[in-house]
């Protein structure tokens, strides 16, 4: 019984990984340079790459279960439902796909309802699938100590409507606990979708007063202002992309992410305790930024 799991290298992915290989999983990953790819011994990785077929079917040879996860890149929808085709001529009966919270609702955001397509091809040919739909990951904002802490600004226009954020932790764990759940059955079971969420939705000024409170000095929310986000965006990463999430931060802001109830107590029941919360992660990171 093998495992394979796509985007193995990313955030998530490697700490899927991981956590398969901790619970004595086969794990096969794939990756476009496995000599840099730093997954643990026991893990068959594969060079390969979602857009090259050939590699993709021998990557998928004698594998039971798929865990299927794709960046957000321009091709991405062509990346999964290709992978989707291959597993099943190959009659995989097992499989995990990384969507994103709310992806039938934003319509106008291209890697939302791009996954929403694929969710839409998995209910059509009725593939036993888990889909998870995480929110905004937490740790999104580990990589703004500059700005946080430097110039004390909160800077995610994420709007005053609340974001149910995720630690990425916790979504690799609800990944791990469906992919092996999945692996473990002795037949296919039934299509299900898991909102991976945070415990609650949190708004731009929350944030700003977390991180206040964390780091013993004033942080204010950098407010609402989209064409700036954007064109500050533009400035490091594809334009397309700028304008991708340019038009996610919109939806924020109009409609927010916030899940409900029933999904916090899913994750509480999946997880055996409570999802984590966006002040552990600001306490953890301000004793990190600290350290450096």
């Amino acid at each position: 019984m093998t495992i394979l799991v796509t985007g193995a290298t990313g955030a998530v992915g490697s700490q899927v990984v991981h956590r398969l290989v901790e619970e004595g999983a086969s794990v096969r990953a794939i990756a476009r340079s496995p000599e840099k790819a730093n997954l643990p011994a026991s893990v068959d990785v594969r060079k390969g790459d979602m857009t090259d077929i050939a590699s993709m079917r021998a990557a998928l040879e004698g594998v039971d279960t798929l865990f299927l996860l794709n960046a957000v890149v321009a091709d991405e929808v062509t990346q999964a439902i290709l992978t989707l085709s291959l597993a099943r001529d190959a009659g995989i009966q097992r499989i995990v796909y990384f969507s994103v919270f709310n992806s039938d609702r934003f319509t106008d955001v291209p890697h939302f309802t791009g996954k929403y397509t694929v969710e839409r091809m998995i209910e059509e040919f009725d593939l036993p699938a888990t889909i998870l739909r995480p929110s905004y990951f937490i740790q999104n904002d580990a990589s703004m100590k500059e700005v946080i802490a430097g110039k004390s600004v909160y800077p995610m226009p994420v709007g005053s409507v609340g974001v149910s954020m995720a630690d990425t932790r916790d979504i690799a764990e609800i990944a791990a606990i469906s992919l092996l759940q999945r692996e473990r059955s002795a037949t296919p079971l039934p299509r299900e979708v898991i909102d991976v969420v945070g415990p609650q939705p949190m708004t731009g000024s929350a944030l700003a007063a977390i991180w206040s409170e964390v780091l013993g000095k004033p942080v204010n929310y950098g407010g609402d202002d989209l064409d700036a986000f954007e064109a500050q965006m533009a400035s490091r990463a594809p334009s397309w992309m700028a304008r991708d999430i340019r038009l996610m931060l919109g939806r924020f802001q109009r409609d927010g992410m916030a899940a409900n109830e029933r999904a916090v107590a899913r994750m509480t029941e999946l997880l055996g305790r409570p999802p984590r919360s966006y002040r552990d992660f600001a306490i953890e990171t301000a004793k990190e930024w600290a350290a450096k």
